[in-house]
């Protein structure tokens, strides 16, 4: 089984383009999903979407041309056109691949590197894609052990210490533009989901009043009463027109797919406005507003790259965390291959019965001359003996409970000496990655 991934990040692809690739719409992504696994050679996928990536994560029988199947998928579903997307992104195979996503995982290529709201959201992917049957064993193995891998990151590097997110990169930016303090300012706030309620705690620490705009009026004045320390007003959806053009500072963070901020809603003001739309795609529509900034995500950058400098020494330790996790993630997944460990339960059981038949030739218990045919009746009376255990092996090793079970009769047999073969090609695709990350990163 390999594996295979298409990348489409902040890194390699402008938001314009990130918003057309954006799955928030489940129809959508099921529809995906299902022409994604019509693909013959694709046996499982995930597809992870967030407001600075979308990552297709799939096993597939073989990796020769899947990309442009997968790209052209992408393009079908999306409407995006196929030139596009093979002008941007990143295709990564097998060992660059699990390598990828357990960096992703572990926050080491996030916009703001170390956020942790990231590991929810793969999570939540995987979740979907699994409980719709879109993914299975193959994928499952992939993500419990990113998730493993991120935990390591984050209890043995100080990458999460203080952890900061879009919403709080957001916030400390008004808090900049505004003279260092909030305190006596009221902020707008679109969106009741886990960016939004960010962008509120971030608000409030800052010292900020509220005015959170949902649709769910029960569901904002659960959410409010979570913020403490300042006044946090419910107002329903309705109101929102009119907020607009009364308060100087917004956030949006919906997950709609057409922007709820239109350019009909916007009025003229005689004071400035600062507007932060950090909801992928976009809440607020595209057009010339004189007296408003408006920042997206993509223009967060700035303050980004200082956390960059800030967390580099925490990153250089995380990404050799990340490394050794992919190379145990071979060495594992190699020990689990049912046909290595069957050739050598026979070996084991050859070289006993090869033992005993010496030494009772030895002792005088068989004489010499019968040694051929005894060593071959003992040798079929093994094979007969294991022909049931191999067929149930065989028949398991796609299922779920395989790993379990492989893992079992290792220790019971004391099996390992296949386990380190066919590895020197993910350590070396695993240097090259370690080496193309610190030229990147200087």
């Amino acid at each position: 089984m390999r594996y295979m991934i298409a990348s489409f990040t902040h890194k390699n692809t402008n938001i314009e383009t990130r918003e057309k690739l954006s799955f928030s719409d489940k129809a959508l992504l099921k529809r995906f999903y299902d022409k994604l696994l019509s693909l013959a050679p694709v046996h499982e996928a995930v597809v992870v979407s967030t407001c600075n990536r979308v990552e297709v994560i799939i096993s597939t029988s073989e990796v020769e041309g899947v990309d442009s199947q997968l790209l052209r998928t992408i393009s079908e579903v999306t409407g995006v056109s196929l030139s596009e997307l093979e002008g941007k992104g990143a295709i990564y195979t097998d060992a660059n691949a699990i390598h990828h996503i357990f960096s992703v995982v572990s926050s080491l290529d996030s916009l703001v590197l170390g956020e942790t709201q990231i590991v929810g959201q793969v999570k939540d992917a995987f979740s979907f894609s699994y409980d719709n049957g879109y993914s299975g064993q193959k994928i499952a193995r992939v993500m419990h052990n990113a998730f493993r891998c991120s935990a390591t990151v984050r209890n043995a590097t100080d990458i999460s210490k203080n952890p900061i997110s879009v919403a709080s990169v957001a916030v400390a930016r008004a808090k900049e533009i505004f003279g260092g303090n909030l305190g006596g300012y009221s902020a707008v706030v679109v969106g009741t989901g886990e960016m939004g309620e960010l962008a509120c705690k971030h608000l409030a620490n800052a010292g900020a009043n509220i005015i959170l705009v949902t649709r769910n009026i029960e569901k904002g004045q659960e959410m409010a009463k979570r913020i403490d320390n300042v006044t946090v007003t419910v107002e329903p959806f309705s109101e929102l027109p009119q907020l607009l053009n009364h308060y100087r500072l917004l956030f949006s963070a919906t997950s709609a797919t057409e922007p709820v901020i239109r350019a009909d809603m916007i009025e003229e003001t005689t004071f400035e406005r600062h507007w932060f739309d950090i909801a992928i795609p976009r809440d607020i529509e595209d057009g010339d507003y004189p007296d408003i900034t408006i920042y997206a995500v993509d223009d967060l950058r700035t303050i980004m790259h200082q956390n960059l400098k800030q967390r580099e020494s925490s990153a250089m330790k995380a990404y050799a965390i990340v490394g050794e996790f992919t190379e145990d993630f071979f060495k594992w997944l190699q020990s689990l291959s049912v046909d290595p460990m069957i050739r050598e339960i026979r070996d084991m059981a050859r070289n006993c019965s090869s033992k005993e038949l010496q030494r009772a030739i030895k002792k005088g218990y068989v004489p010499k001359e019968y040694e051929k045919q005894i060593e071959k009746i003992i040798h079929q009376a093994f094979n007969s003996f294991l022909h049931k255990p191999t067929t149930v092996l065989k028949h398991i090793a796609d299922q779920p409970q395989a790993d379990t079970v492989v893992q079992s009769i290792q220790l019971f047999f004391g099996l390992n000496s296949e386990q380190r073969k066919a590895l020197d090609t993910y350590k070396c695709d695993y240097q090259i990655e370690k080496d193309l990350y610190k030229k990147e990163n200087g």
